[in-house]
């Protein structure tokens, strides 16, 4: 067996758990694995959920991982708005972009239903960690877009 094939057999093993109960920690992640018979180090883990683009969300009351389709819903203003109002920390502009900080590991979830709102300013997204990169059409729209960000807020 190639290392891409077991390196691929995790992925799908991980996507698998994640969707079939709420996983709240890497270390469940790491029994749920090694019960299917993949033993992994914590720092493979993390690089596996961040492959998936795998984020936290609140799953059952609780904060718990979730993969791109299961933490987003379709594109609506009411989605947007409970994405920003719970993730998003603050907003600023600089030239064309609006950056938005968001807790660690949530600027995902937000870039991802900043895309699906498919908002005619924005050009496109780019997510880190705990922060997000919007590029507006032109910088004279950036400062009423992160105006009206910080209203959903």
């Amino acid at each position: 067996m190639r290392m891409t094939d077991s390196r691929d057999q995790r992925l799908r093993a991980i996507a698998e758990l994640i969707r079939s109960r709420p996983i709240a920690s890497q270390d469940e992640l790491a029994d749920g694995l090694a019960a299917l018979g993949h033993a992994v180090t914590q720092a493979t883990i993390s690089r596996d959920l961040e492959q998936l683009g795998a984020v936290k969300v609140r799953r059952d009351s609780r904060l718990a991982y979730a993969l791109p389709d299961q933490a987003t819903a379709p594109a609506d203003g009411p989605e947007l708005r409970t994405v920003v109002r719970d993730w998003v920390r603050s907003v600023d502009v600089a030239g064309n972009l609006v950056i938005l900080r968001t807790p660690p590991g949530s600027a995902h979830l937000v870039g991802v239903a900043l895309d699906r709102a498919a908002l005619p300013e924005v050009v496109g997204t780019i997510c880190g960690d705990d922060t997000i990169f919007v590029a507006v059409r032109d910088a004279a729209q950036a400062p009423a877009f992160a105006r009206m960000l910080e209203g959903l807020r």
